[in-house]
């Protein structure tokens, strides 16, 4: 991704689920990133702290919203 303002779309309570909404995000033709505070994978338990942040930019937001629908199975936000 370019140096876009990014924006949090969701937050989900594991790495899983953030790849498969990711994964409905690339279908959709929107560009996304997955950001989660866990020692760079080697100690996930940390990202129950603060969550898996499914990243987007600003432009695509609203897109990306549509996408995902206003529910999903285990988000934070």
């Amino acid at each position: 991704m370019s140096d876009a303002e990014l924006v949090v779309v969701r937050t989900f309570l594991n790495q899983i689920d953030a790849e498969l909404a990711q994964g409905a995000l690339e279908a959709g033709g929107v560009e996304s990133m997955i950001s989660a505070d866990d020692a760079g994978g080697l100690r996930p338990h940390l990202s129950v702290l603060s969550g898996v942040r499914l990243l987007v930019r600003a432009e695509d937001a609203e897109e990306a919203g549509k996408i995902l629908g206003e529910s999903s199975e285990s988000p934070l936000t």
